[in-house]
C-alpha cells in the first residue's frame, strides 16, 4: 500500500484509468463482434451499420489515446478486408 499522499493520489488515477481502459477495450470488443456477425449473416443494412459504428467507435478510442492509432487502423483495415471479401463472396456466381 502506498505510504506517501502523491503515492495515494498515483493510486486513485491508476485505478480510474484502469476502470476507463477497460470499459472502453470491452465497446471495441463487442462493436467488432456486431460487426463480423453481421458480415457472416450477409445483411447490407446491417453490415452498413455496424461498420459505421466499429469505425467510429476504433477512431475515437485511437485518437483519445485508449489504444495506439495504428492499432485502430490495423483494425479497420482488416475489418474493411472481409467486407469486401463477404461482398465478393455474395456477388460471385455460384457454380453448379
Amino acid at each position: 500500500m502506498p505510504h506517501t499522499p502523491s503515492a495515494w493520489k498515483r493510486l486513485r488515477k491508476t485505478e480510474k484509468r484502469r476502470k476507463q481502459n477497460r470499459t472502453i477495450a470491452k465497446s471495441i470488443k463487442v462493436v467488432r463482434k456486431a460487426a463480423d456477425a453481421a458480415i457472416k449473416a450477409g445483411d447490407p443494412a446491417k453490415v452498413g451499420e455496424a461498420f459505421k459504428t466499429t469505425q467510429g467507435t476504433l477512431d475515437r478510442a485511437g485518437s483519445k489515446g485508449y489504444i495506439h492509432p495504428n492499432k485502430a487502423a490495423r483494425l479497420k483495415s482488416r475489418l474493411v478486408h472481409r467486407l469486401k471479401a463477404a461482398a465478393a463472396k455474395a456477388a460471385a456466381p455460384a457454380k453448379v
